[in-house]
């Protein structure tokens, strides 16, 4: 079955304690609902920097740093989509960039 990453860009984090236990809740449901296609929930990242081909190091991630990250396994890029579509970042303002990725070795 094809391996996919789902990119999170952007969003933010919950303010409060009530508000985070929705969106862990909120979360939850929506690991259930993929039929365990998820594969690795992931983890939100903190701060990064992009390191270019000329060892010059940009600051922030650049203009649409990634938030976070999960792994799931879907017929195709479509059915990976469709499971992003109900991915409670996106109640956040997040945007989830969906590639599918290979095996090299």
């Amino acid at each position: 079955m094809p391996k996919f990453l789902f990119a999170y860009h952007g969003g933010g984090m919950p303010e409060s304690q009530e508000e985070q236990a929705k969106v862990m809740a909120a979360w939850g449901a929506w690991f259930q609902s993929s039929g365990g296609a998820i594969k690795d929930p992931g983890n939100p990242v903190s701060q990064s920097r992009t390191v270019a081909p000329d060892g010059s190091v940009l600051h922030g991630g650049g203009a649409n740093p990634v938030s976070g990250y999960s792994l799931l396994e879907a017929e195709s890029l479509d059915a990976a989509v469709t499971i992003a579509k109900g991915c409670p970042v996106l109640l956040g303002g997040a945007t989830i960039e969906v590639a599918e990725t290979f095996d090299v070795m």
